[in-house]
């Protein structure tokens, strides 16, 4: 890490002798989407979700500009109205600040710039059937972009086969709720039992036509325990997937491991703390693999069909019954310039590792591109 910091400050001491920049040039872009969406089946009461309609929309406020050596810049910010900031309201979430160069980029992020490409390798086109309004309780693999952090990228035509790396690291794991110019360090509190920081890296490359390739690993770094008792396992993830493409159809495979936070409650660690306040493991789950596979055929210009599937194992640290999740579904998507129509129909078996919490959803969205 320490390596990692000197670079960044190299690159922020040689911008800060850069003598102007030429004017930026401000952009707005985003979407606004309406859904009906229809949950049946389950354990729950009735065993009927009822039907839902909902409206959301994600707005992009941007600036670039360019150097007067050719160094490049942009920025970014998202309008949301579900967004939590400081004064408790809904507002302005998703920051980043983007420095190009020929040397790579230098990017500074606030709940940005995630690296996991654990779902990189999905082709539904209109979304992962476990993360399209039915709450799966699929446990993915971790990621940096749920913190402040800051990353390096090496510039595209350095490395074979198009490969780009990009590392990121957060200081201080604080989940971005105070976005001030002027931020001071965060406080135990805000950290949990997380680490003391944490770092990501990702690398994707090209090596054929159509055939594209990556993988990332995510850690968390130093005191994960915090007095909650002996660290037994660190948390830490990892993913990779393929995609390839192919005339009008595509296909993808990925595969991720999980291995969340363990804190023993005794001092000789025989006991493991079971506590959210423990990393959020719950379930006392020694560690999650997930594979995906999905495929997609454009049927014309306007219309594409896709089929995704994906499970979720995860392995218990006492023995017992560990009910894996199965979600599928069946995808269309017709463009008419800036809109989109979009219809799934899935299924889910054992929702949150549940035994028999089975549920269908069809869903149905109008999406507006401007």
């Amino acid at each position: 890490m320490k390596n990692i910091m000197k670079i960044m400050l190299a690159l922020l001491t040689s911008v800060s002798m850069i003598s102007s920049a030429t004017a930026g040039e401000l952009t707005v872009t985003g979407s606004a989407k309406a859904t009906y969406n229809i949950i049946s089946g389950g354990i729950v009461a009735g065993g009927n979700q009822n039907k839902g309609v909902g409206i959301t929309n994600e707005i992009d406020f941007g600036a670039t500009g360019e150097l007067d050596n050719g160094y490049t810049w942009k920025y970014q910010v998202q309008f949301d109205p579900g967004a939590t900031t400081t004064a408790g309201g809904g507002g302005i979430d998703d920051t980043r600040l983007e420095l190009t160069t020929g040397y790579g980029t230098l990017g500074v992020y606030v709940s940005e710039g995630g690296l996991d490409v654990d779902n990189s390798g999905s082709q539904s086109v209109y979304g992962r059937p476990s993360d399209i309004g039915l709450a799966t309780g699929m446990v993915d693999t971790y990621d940096i972009g749920g913190f402040t952090n800051l990353q390096l990228h090496t510039p595209a035509g350095l490395l074979p086969f198009d490969a780009v790396a990009k590392v990121a690291y957060s200081p201080g794991n604080d989940t971005g709720s105070q976005n001030s110019g002027n931020k001071a360090g965060n406080t135990t509190a805000d950290l949990g039992a997380k680490g003391s920081s944490s770092a990501q890296y990702q690398v994707k490359l090209s090596p054929v036509d159509g055939l594209k390739l990556g993988a990332d690993y995510f850690s968390y770094y130093g005191d994960s325990a915090r007095g909650l008792g002996t660290l037994v396992q660190q948390g830490e993830s990892g993913a990779v997937y393929a995609s390839y493409a192919l005339g009008a159809a595509s296909f993808g495979v990925s595969g991720m491991m999980k291995a969340p936070l363990l804190i023993g409650t005794s001092a000789t660690a025989t006991l493991v703390s079971n506590s959210t306040a423990a990393g959020g493991n719950a379930a006392a789950a020694r560690q999650y693999r997930n594979k995906k596979i999905s495929a997609a055929y454009n049927v014309n210009d306007a219309l594409s069909v896709s089929y995704e599937l994906e499970k979720s194992a995860r392995e218990l640290i006492i023995n017992g019954v560990e009910n894996d999740i199965k979600s599928q579904a069946v995808q269309a998507a017709y463009t008419m310039g800036g809109m989109t129509l979009s219809v799934s129909h899935g299924t889910t078996d054992n929702v949150g590792y549940t035994l028999d919490d089975d549920r269908s959803q069809t869903l149905l969205a109008m999406s507006m591109a401007f």
